[in-house]
């Protein structure tokens, strides 16, 4: 009876090792298992995915706003004169991106009124559009090139004057405009003729703004030369250093000299002449206006360069 006993309690001892043994194996065995939270994060993924989808749409919202934004151009200096600059342009390929390299220069300049003379029959979209959205203060003319004044295909660029027409337009509406204001007549500004194909230094523009009669300065890469410029002694203009024709009256480009408004409403005729000899177009135009004692030097007496037909250059 007393072995029967042992041998029951032993084996219920086993069974129960056995049993705890495999409840401890199991245990072990769903540690090492994932949770099954999936029905928990659900609602976290859709609220990090709508924020996601809100900054999306914010963020082209706020593109399009930049993209759509009118530039602010530079605030003008109490009693500063005004800039006005003439541009003849005609259509080409390159002209839009021409023209807006430009106006981007123009809008860092404070007091700046932009005259854009198209060599057309009547004023073309692009180059509306183009000044709409400039930020620029502006006037937008048209003014064909006479047919005989037309360089042809395959003719040189330097055989016939370019811009002629436009800028005499300019200049016709300049006058007009400034005499219908209040004082016009007497009113402090500048006149420069910018070509569209050209860069120009910001500083040049600060330079040339208290100009009396006729401002000069040194122009980079121009008539296959690194510059051509006035040679200045004792502050004043005694020749030209110039690759061609240094007889000339005025041996400078265009890009190298500005004008008082005084100076050109108190010379109504004073105009660019279509038929004036190759290189001899600045002449025609200053040789009514002053005297080569008369020019004023700027970029430190010449010795700086402000302008460039091709690169900016400044030393």
């Amino acid at each position: 009876m007393a072995t029967r006993m042992k041998l029951k309690l032993k084996t219920v001892f086993v069974l129960y090792f056995m049993v705890s043994l495999m409840g401890l194996v199991y245990a072990l065995m769903q540690l090492g298992q994932r949770c099954d939270c999936t029905e928990h994060d659900l609602p976290k993924d859709r609220t990090i995915s709508r924020l996601r989808g809100e900054l999306h749409r914010l963020q082209e919202q706020i593109r399009k706003s930049e993209a759509t934004k009118q530039p602010q151009k530079q605030p003008a200096k109490p009693s500063q004169p005004t800039i006005f600059v003439i541009t003849p342009t005609y259509a080409r390929l390159v002209q839009k991106a021409e023209l807006t390299r430009l106006s981007q220069t123009f809008l860092h300049v404070p007091q700046l009124h932009w005259i854009v003379v198209e060599d057309s029959p009547h004023k073309t979209p692009l180059v509306s559009d183009l000044l709409v959205k400039s930020g620029l203060a502006y006037t937008h003319l048209h003014m064909p090139t006479a047919k005989d004044r037309k360089l042809q295909e395959g003719d040189p660029s330097w055989l016939k004057p370019r811009g002629v027409e436009q800028r005499n337009e300019g200049l016709r509406w300049l006058r007009e405009d400034r005499r219908a204001q209040p004082g016009g007549d007497t009113q402090q500004g500048v006149v420069y003729f910018a070509d569209d194909d050209n860069t120009y230094s910001l500083q040049i523009f600060e330079e040339m703004r208290d100009t009396m009669r006729v401002s000069v300065w040194p122009v980079g890469l121009v008539g296959g030369m690194k510059y051509e410029r006035p040679v200045v002694e004792g502050g004043k203009v005694i020749r030209f250093h110039t690759g061609w024709r240094p007889s000339r009256p005025f041996p400078m480009d265009m890009a190298g000299f500005a004008v008082s408004l005084k100076l050109v409403l108190a010379n109504p005729e004073s105009c660019f002449d279509g038929e004036a000899p190759m290189g001899f177009l600045e002449s025609s135009f200053l040789q009514g206006l002053v005297t080569m004692d008369e020019l004023e030097p700027k970029a430190d007496d010449c010795s700086k360069v402000r302008e460039a037909i091709c690169v900016c250059v400044c030393v």
